[in-house]
């Protein structure tokens, strides 16, 4: 908004302490194409002594902001070139005396022309600026929306090869689980295999065996017989009782009728054949492996000492000679040692059943 007071008079002269010097006069100055020219490059500045070079420092200073923003509003702005009144320059302290500037100025200046470098432009590299790029801060959010996009493009390889890793192990994983719980039923099927035939193997076994002393049995039923038919066990081996000396029963008797025949269990040769005392009239039957068979209580003998006999021959008859209560049979089973056994376990062992 334009002001309507009058614009103050510039000073005509300024004194002599101002600037340390004689007093100076000054006329109105009015800027134009001939008495402004250009500054190019660095000048040689005029020394000052006395007090100007304290008090009448013009510094012009120019900052180019480098970012996207900054940059971008400086982008359609032409370049300015700054100049200064030659009366201004004249007084200007040297530049070499300001601290910390001259250990940066060399003897002599050397012409330098002008840069003519939009700000917008500044912070672009050679790449860049060949690609076509002319606005530093485009250029600048480009670079940093790439690098963006490579750290996301990195993330996602990273997450996709952590998943193809976890897809990996669970895939690794399952098959090995798959392939143990094949192993267990493999091993379960190969057990129960061996099982079976374990099984199997021993129940043939046992039919082989059965099947053997079935013949074997057999066997010895038509090589030994039984000493009576048509009889009745009345007292069996090792039972107790006053009428045996020995307190106990040394044989089986086999009650039967009176005269019934008695037969040779097996070959043999007769040993003893007459009367015992209280057995009676009795025949021992020795074997070809030393056994002894007694026969006692016999009514008749039919054979003699030393007559060789075959199973099933007659070798006297059922009696009641000797110590007894009845008719019957008393059989003894006698080791070649002279031990008695139980007659029937004998018989069973021979395969005939008693």
């Amino acid at each position: 908004m334009a002001s309507n007071q009058p614009a103050p008079e510039a000073p005509s002269s300024l004194s002599a302490d101002a600037f340390g010097g004689p007093e100076r006069t000054w006329e109105e100055w009015n800027p134009t194409a001939e008495s402004v020219r250009p500054v190019r490059g660095k000048h040689r500045v005029a020394k000052q002594r006395g007090l100007a070079r304290s008090s009448t420092v013009l510094g012009v200073g120019v900052i180019a902001a480098v970012g996207a923003g900054g940059m971008a509003t400086a982008q359609s702005k032409p370049p300015v070139s700054i100049s200064l009144p030659d009366s201004i320059v004249d007084n200007l302290p040297d530049a070499k005396s300001l601290p910390g500037v001259g250990a940066f100025m060399s003897e002599e200046p050397a012409e330098a022309e002008p840069v003519a470098v939009p700000l917008a432009s500044m912070g672009l590299t050679a790449d860049e600026t060949e690609a076509g790029a002319t606005d530093a801060g485009e250029a600048l959010r480009a670079r940093i929306l790439q690098q963006a996009e490579q750290q996301q493009a990195n993330a996602d390889a990273e997450a996709k090869a952590a998943a193809e890793k976890a897809a990996a192990e669970k895939a690794a994983a399952d098959a090995k689980k798959q392939q143990d719980e094949a192993k267990k039923q493999q091993d379960k099927a190969e057990a129960e295999a061996k099982a079976k035939a374990a099984a199997e193997k021993k129940a043939a076994e046992e039919a082989a065996a059965k099947k053997a002393e079935e013949e074997r049995l057999a066997k010895l039923r038509a090589s030994y017989a039984l000493p009576a038919s048509g009889y009745t066990i009345t007292s069996t081996y090792g039972q107790s009782g006053a009428m045996w000396s020995s307190g106990q029963h040394t044989g089986t008797d086999f009650a039967g009728a009176a005269g019934s025949p008695l037969k040779a269990v097996h070959s043999g040769t007769i040993t003893s054949a007459g009367w015992s005392g209280s057995y009676g009239y009795r025949t021992i039957l020795q074997l070809e492996d030393g056994t002894e068979i007694w026969y006692a209580h016999q009514s008749s003998i039919d054979v003699t000492v030393g007559q060789k006999v075959s199973t099933g021959d007659t070798i006297g008859r059922m009696g009641a000679t000797g110590n007894v209560t009845g008719v019957h049979l008393h059989l003894e089973v006698r080791t070649a040692g002279g031990s008695a056994m139980d007659p029937i376990a004998w018989l069973n062992s021979k395969g005939l059943n008693v």
